[in-house]
Formats: structure tokens, C-alpha cells, sequence
């Protein structure tokens, strides 16, 4: 053995101390845990028991999504008393809206679902244990059936029982255990040692197996040439990949619960999701997508009513939490929260120097908040920014006294004394692309807009759209189009330089490669935050799909966001909806 590795969930159990059954010795760079020198097989041998016990991020979600309902609306859910054929659930199956539901958020389960349309919970137990490698191919089969598409037949009375709530397809592994019981007269456990040769394709064990499995049939009455074709074509293929239902049923149960509390939480389900993806910008990228697909609102994070982490405001509103500002500390942003705890939201930008601690009224802090928004409420985020020592200033004279009621100077006089203005530098308000910028900066993602907002129909006239690309033949050309958001050069074993990058449009993102010839005559203009259409063709690499960039053409983003066409009338009708609900509200 060369090194010494460990598995990340295991855990050993025995009747005494384990010393007494085997070596035990410190992990690599761990001096106070203790493993075991034997690997699993070898432990199993010696008669001792190893359970993988796995965390699952889905009963955080589910925890938090509970006490943000209850204390949202008051609702005290119980998850083990939900009912299990709720129409809002089974019709959210149904429509394939299951991002951020457990096991079933992939395309192509979404696609299934849909074709599918689920009815009852053991639908969802059939769909986790059949979308696999192997059982895949019987997803088609199972949906046929449910829907009385095709005749179900059984190649013995005594299958249909077994097979009948699975629409003839044999799905579980305890479906084999029950049809080496009924048909061929085996007992559990022997039908479980049958199982087990065939999933480890031992040979010998495997020839052996099917001669008992035949012999037992003959035992019952059943005609040896039946017998080797239920051998041969249903427990065989089946044994070695099928799913236990007793797992499935545990997973399908997670699921049918995220589902359930998506349908009629929306946005309480929501703000948990994406609280548990802290950190993940991709994951982010794709839970935004499907809050608008809801009709939620993802906002810029607020001292007004941001949480450390993405905090629910109303049903339809989500703030990003104010731990999620690059440059912001957890001391920070605690200090932020205690203060609008303590004396309600802040009035002003003297309302809130004077409440915060001077200690965090810095350039660095003032800086991350305004320029990701959460100082909105408050001023112009360029303003604030550029008048970082004014407000620090202003904070280090009344340094958070007067507005806590702590005791100072001022606790003798009859009235709390008013501070003055800020006298803040004017500046030029920062352009919408800036705002953009700074938000991408300091969230890692744009939020109070996109870059191509406005711009869908215009991509989908000229390019195929990123979501579309899955569905075209590898090795065909392509063009695509987009917004440039990573650019990585790689040098070759030969010495040239070639490049990747991430192209995103109006509707996702697509791994784009140039390889050097392409990237030799591109070079000069490829740079992050472009925008650039691009002809290519569709490869596969690493299971992945790609396209390879052979021509490109960049493009003038203000130009098109400025250019009324028929193709973009995004931005207008955003200006236009915005004049006519402050027209509204002067009303």
C-alpha cells in the first residue's frame, strides 16, 4: 500500500472496543481521530458491521424552509403529517419545475417527469430508482404502461403480482428476491445470496445460481425452458443494477417533500434553497433563473432587510444576505444587522453612520456595500463610495452612542441632539452598466439586472440558444452568441497558446474552446464582459458538451441596448411599465 485513504461517511460498529478486532491507527495529518488499518471487505470478513451514514444538504434545506415559513406566516408544517397526494405537488411534478427538488432536477428527468405527469408517490419512487445507466432505457416502457399505452403481459401468473404496480417491469431489487421465492421456491435469504452473484458477475457463483434457480422451478411445476427465460431476461439483466425500493422510498420521500413545500412556499422554499448554496455562483445563477421563472423577485442585498444570508422579505421578494458582499466581514455585517435590530431601519446615511460602529465605517466596508447595492435606500451608489472618509468621519463623532441609548455624554441632556447633513461630494451618477459591474464584482453575479436584459428575442434571431445546443448533432456547425463572463489561456505542449471561456446568453451558459489558430487570429479582442457572436461546431469533450470557435464577431453592447428594433423592445417596455407605475403612484 502506498498511501493510506478514508472514506468520507463510514463508520465501523462493533460490540466492544475495536481494538480487540482490528488495527486501528491515525488518519494522514490527524492525530486525534482513529481508523482502521483493514479496508471494508476485510472488516466484513471479521464479522463487523460498516454503515455509511451520508449527509444530505436537502434536510437543511427542508429545516429551514420550516421555520422560515413559521416565521413568516405562523404555519407550524410537519413533514411526516403532509399528505401524501397533494394536487400542488403532483402538478408541480408534473409541469418538470422540480430545480432545487431532491433527485429530480436534472433535464432529463425534468423531461420525464412531464411525459410521465406523476399521480402517486409510487410514481416518484419508480422515477428515482429508473433514472440511471441501465434501467433508463424502461423509463419510456413505465410511462407507456401508466397511461394504457401498451398491453402489459407476464410470462407466468405468478409475475403479475409482483410486477403489477411497476406495469410489468421488473424496477427493485426486492421484486427479484420476490420472484426467486414465488417462482422457484427459494427462501430470502437464498434469494438474496442469488442477487448477490449475479451483481458481482462471479462465474462459478453465477452458473451455480442459475441452476438452482431452474431446478427450484421445475420443483413447483414450471417448465425448465420458462424458467431459463425469466432467468435470462428478468432477474440477469435487472439484478445487478436494480435499485432497492426500501432506498428509493427514502429518497423519493425527500423529494415528494421539496416538492410539496415548493408548490405552496414558493418563496420561502426558495430563500432556503439558495441560503444552501451560499458560495456556489453556478448553483445561484440557476435558482435566480428559476425564482423569475416564478414570478420571485431576487434583489441586490439591503441594510434595510438583509439577513447574514438570503433572507425572505414578502411572498415574491428575496433579498441576497449581506455575507454574500465580497470584502464585507462576518464581524461587519453582524454589527449592521444588531444595530437595525436595536433601533429599527435606517433613516438616512446619517441615521446610519451615527448607529454603526465607527470601528467598521471604513473605506473597504463602505465601498463593498454601496457598490453591491445594499446602500440603495440610503443614497447614490457611486456617491457614497467616493465620500468614504466624509461618512467615516461623520460616524467617528457620534461613533453609535446616541442612537443605542448607551451611556455618554448626551444621556444628561433633555433631548437627543440632531446631527447635521453629510456634506457629501457631488458626483455622476454611475451608468446602468457600471451598477451591473460593481454587482458582478462584489455578489459575483448580476442581480438587479443582466447585461442582455432586453436582448432575448434579439439572440434567439441570431443565434441558438445555449439551452438548444443539447439537442444538436456533435460535430455540426453551430452559432452562438453571447456575453464573455471567463476567459483562461492555456499554453500547449507544443508552446501555442490556445483559450477557454464561458459564453452566457439571454438564457444560460455555454464552454466554449479556441484552439491556437483560432485564437491566434482572436486574441486582440477577446476580453471578459464582451459581447461577441461566434460560428463554430458542437464536440464533446469529458462528457461534456463544448463548441469549438473557428470565426467570431465582437459587438457593441451599449449600441444594442440603445438600438430600438423589432427584435429588441426589451428596454423599452421595461421604461415604459416604469413611467406608467410612477404615474400611478403620483396618482
Amino acid at each position: 500500500m502506498r498511501h493510506v485513504s478514508v472514506h468520507a461517511c463510514a463508520v465501523v460498529i462493533a460490540p466492544e472496543s475495536l481494538y480487540k478486532y482490528t488495527a486501528l491507527q491515525h488518519p494522514p495529518k490527524d492525530d486525534t481521530g482513529i481508523i482502521t488499518q483493514f479496508s471494508a471487505k476485510p472488516l466484513e470478513a471479521l464479522g463487523l458491521l460498516k454503515m455509511d451514514f451520508l449527509g444530505l444538504k436537502n434536510l437543511t434545506i427542508l429545516q429551514t424552509t420550516l421555520k422560515i415559513i413559521e416565521r413568516t406566516t405562523g404555519d407550524i408544517i410537519r413533514l411526516a403529517t403532509i399528505p401524501m397526494d397533494d394536487k400542488k405537488a403532483f402538478a408541480l411534478l408534473s409541469r418538470g419545475e422540480t430545480t432545487g427538488v431532491f433527485q429530480l432536477e436534472s433535464a432529463g428527468m425534468k423531461r420525464y417527469l412531464r411525459e410521465l405527469k406523476p399521480t402517486e408517490f409510487e410514481d416518484i419512487i419508480a422515477m428515482v430508482s429508473l433514472y440511471r445507466p441501465g434501467p433508463m432505457e424502461w423509463i419510456p416502457d413505465y410511462i407507456a404502461g401508466k397511461h394504457g399505452r401498451k398491453e402489459i403481459k407476464y410470462l407466468h401468473p405468478s409475475l403479475e403480482p409482483i410486477l403489477k404496480t411497476t406495469y410489468g417491469i421488473a424496477i427493485y431489487q426486492e421484486q427479484i428476491l420476490q420472484i426467486a421465492q414465488e417462482f422457484a421456491g427459494f427462501s430470502l435469504g437464498e434469494a438474496d445470496l442469488l442477487r448477490r452473484a449475479i451483481g458481482k458477475k462471479i462465474a462459478s457463483e453465477l452458473e451455480s445460481q442459475r441452476e438452482l434457480f431452474i431446478e427450484g422451478a421445475k420443483g413447483k411445476g414450471i417448465d425448465a425452458s420458462l424458467a431459463i427465460t425469466i432467468f435470462e431476461k428478468v432477474i440477469e439483466p435487472f439484478a445487478g443494477y436494480g435499485f432497492n425500493k426500501s432506498h428509493a422510498a427514502c429518497y423519493a420521500m425527500i423529494a415528494y417533500q421539496t416538492a410539496y413545500l415548493k408548490a405552496h412556499y414558493p418563496t420561502q422554499f426558495m430563500t432556503a434553497l439558495m441560503s444552501a448554496d451560499y458560495g456556489n455562483t453556478d448553483r445561484i445563477v440557476i435558482e435566480i433563473n428559476e425564482c423569475e421563472q416564478m414570478g420571485i423577485q431576487v434583489l441586490p442585498p439591503d441594510v434595510n432587510e438583509s439577513l447574514s444570508n438570503f433572507t425572505f422579505v414578502e411572498s415574491g421578494k428575496i433579498r441576497f444576505g449581506l455575507s454574500a458582499i465580497k470584502g464585507l466581514g462576518a464581524a461587519s455585517v453582524q454589527h449592521i444587522i444588531d444595530a437595525r435590530a436595536q433601533g429599527g431601519a435606517f433613516k438616512s446615511l446619517e441615521d446610519f453612520a451615527a448607529r454603526c460602529p465607527s470601528k467598521i465605517m471604513n473605506k473597504k466596508t463602505l465601498e463593498a456595500l454601496a457598490y453591491a447595492g445594499a446602500m440603495d435606500s440610503l443614497g447614490e451608489r457611486r456617491q457614497i463610495a467616493l465620500n468614504y472618509e466624509v461618512i467615516a468621519d461623520f460616524s467617528k463623532h457620534s461613533d453609535g452612542s446616541v442612537h443605542l441609548e448607551q451611556a455618554g455624554l448626551f444621556d444628561q441632556l433633555s433631548e437627543v441632539p440632531e446631527f447635521d447633513l453629510l456634506a457629501l461630494e457631488p458626483v455622476e451618477p454611475a451608468t446602468f452598466s457600471e451598477r451591473l459591474k460593481w454587482e458582478k464584482e462584489t455578489l459575483g453575479l448580476y442581480v438587479s439586472s443582466h447585461p442582455l436584459a432586453g436582448l432575448e428575442l434579439y439572440f434567439q434571431r441570431k443565434v441558438i440558444p445555449s439551452t438548444q445546443l443539447l439537442g444538436k448533432s456533435m460535430g455540426k456547425p453551430v452559432k452562438i452568441g453571447g456575453l464573455i463572463q471567463s476567459l483562461r489561456k492555456i499554453v500547449t505542449k507544443k508552446g501555442d497558446v490556445m483559450a477557454l471561456l464561458q459564453l452566457e446568453d439571454p438564457f444560460g451558459k455555454i464552454d466554449c474552446v479556441l484552439f491556437p489558430k483560432a485564437y491566434k487570429k482572436y486574441s486582440s479582442v477577446l476580453m471578459e464582459d464582451r459581447v461577441m457572436l461566434a460560428g463554430g461546431f458542437l464536440e464533446r469533450r469529458m462528457g461534456e458538451a463544448q463548441v469549438v470557435i473557428e470565426d467570431l464577431e465582437i459587438l457593441d453592447l451599449e449600441a444594442l441596448q440603445q438600438k430600438p428594433s423589432r427584435n429588441n423592445y426589451g428596454p423599452m417596455i421595461k421604461i415604459v411599465a416604469s413611467l406608467a407605475r410612477n404615474a400611478k403612484k403620483r396618482k
